[in-house]
């Protein structure tokens, strides 16, 4: 028994002065070195071609593949997109296996969204369409207006990293949304402000596919105005409302065209530019380039859609309300706009042009009553659109508060010019923002 024992102790002497060993080696790593890095080339030799004006996906490849290759290529490429309706300058990636040279597939990007990739395989070619990825970011841009606005969001420092046209866009997009409080071609004043939050789906390439404004506050000649995106029905088709929960819509736009310049204001006594003579003008005439789009300025029914006289090409709407307008010197109307069309707001219903007695291209816009009487388009103050419907005020309060946080959260923005909606709402349910 005293050997079992002595044996014992020894053998857990052991064990531990082993383990003691391994612990402290494992306390070094060992340096096993570095490789160096290898490269190599990609099985694949790519060739970019693009279509030229008038050349179809056809023409193009009549002269890289066979009769039967190009045959079977269209009929894959025509499960998702039709190949003689391809624009000029698109892009078509041909790419062949470089150790033989052998064309294994193509890539046509039919849009900056998707591209039609061919792929050959032992039954011959067939097609996939690959959707661009995309991710969601919500932009913040607060700024003051020192000459125009369309300067002061293109020079914008917090959008330095949005393509121009996307920062385009943004200007249409506020200039859509504030278009019947703010004519922005006419009212806007040096030392306004503007601040906005606007979600978009963006692109790899940094453009974006879709995008919305969620909340805006535009300071113009010291009075506020606010546009919160509310949708209670998440369908895509919610409006705009004010932090009283009041539509921003009118009955009719302030004007038939997006951010154009006045060139002529309504008058009693005007010098005709072209019979020199003075007469009244009895509507509002928009500088515009030829082909501009004309947007009905409320909902009606199209009443005229031809020539008339000394106004050209003309199409003239009656509205519910009893008003009539007029739209003249059209260089087109839209091709399914006829005569009994029942329009929309902000529907297009024709282009710009200098059709009729007009000295440059621009559009003369009217509105007259049922009796032929005629209004100044600038000065006739409408009702506005229906508000937040009571059954989703709850509902609103909340999205309204988080979505005006947005704009308070730019540094440097301050809170927004009205707080008396929200301090309004924070005690109808309680508590402080």
């Amino acid at each position: 028994m005293v050997w079992e024992r002595l044996i014992t102790k020894l053998w857990m002497a052991v064990t531990v002065c082993t383990v003691l060993t391994v612990s402290c080696a494992l306390d070094t790593t060992p340096d096993a070195g570095t490789l160096d890095a290898v490269y190599a080339n990609s099985s694949e030799e790519l060739q970019v071609l693009s279509l030229g004006q008038g050349q179809t996906l056809g023409l193009l490849l009549g002269g890289i593949v066979s009769a039967n290759d190009q045959a079977a290529l269209l009929l894959a490429f025509r499960e998702y997109a039709n190949p003689r309706r391809m624009r000029a300058g698109t892009e078509v990636v041909f790419r062949y296996l470089r150790a033989d040279q052998w064309l294994r597939g193509l890539d046509v990007v039919v849009s900056p969204d998707e591209t039609v990739r061919l792929t050959r395989n032992e039954f011959g070619w067939h097609s996939d369409l690959i959707r661009a990825p995309i991710y969601v970011d919500t932009l913040l841009a607060s700024g003051e207006i020192e000459t125009v606005l369309w300067s002061a969001i293109i020079n914008n420092e917090d959008l330095e990293d949005v393509p121009f046209e996307d920062r385009n866009s943004l200007i249409d997009e506020l200039d859509q949304v504030f278009q019947w409080q703010v004519d922005f071609s006419r009212q806007i004043r040096v030392g306004d402000t503007y601040r906005f939050a606007f979600e978009r789906e963006v692109r790899p390439d940094g453009s974006m596919r879709t995008g919305r404004l969620l909340s805006a506050e535009l300071m113009n000649s010291g009075t506020p105005y606010h546009a919160i995106w509310f949708d209670p029905n998440d369908d895509g088709e919610g409006s705009y409302f004010d932090l009283e929960g009041n539509s921003v819509r009118r009955a009719f736009l302030l004007k038939p065209l997006a951010y154009r310049r006045i060139s002529s204001r309504y008058s009693n006594s005007r010098l005709h530019p072209i019979l020199g003579t003075w007469r009244a003008h009895r509507g509002v005439d928009y500088a515009a380039d030829v082909g501009a789009e004309i947007m009905a300025t409320s909902d009606g029914v199209v009443i005229h859609r031809a020539w008339k006289g000394t106004f050209g090409n003309t199409v003239e709407i009656q509205h519910p309300n009893g008003f009539v307008t007029r739209y003249a010197h059209l260089s087109r109307f839209r091709s399914d706009v006829q005569l009994g069309t029942r329009v929309k707001q902000s529907e297009i219903i024709g282009y710009v042009g200098m059709s009729g007695q007009a000295t440059g291209s621009h559009l003369h816009y009217e509105m007259m009553k049922r009796n032929g009487e005629h209004m100044d388009p600038l000065a006739v103050d409408l009702p506005a659109g229906d508000p937040v419907p009571s059954d989703d005020q709850v509902r609103w309060g909340e999205e309204m508060i988080t979505r005006v946080d947005l704009l308070e959260s730019i540094p440097g923005a301050g809170p927004v010019r009205r707080a008396d909606a929200l301090q309004s709402l924070d005690d109808k349910h309680g508590g402080a923002r």
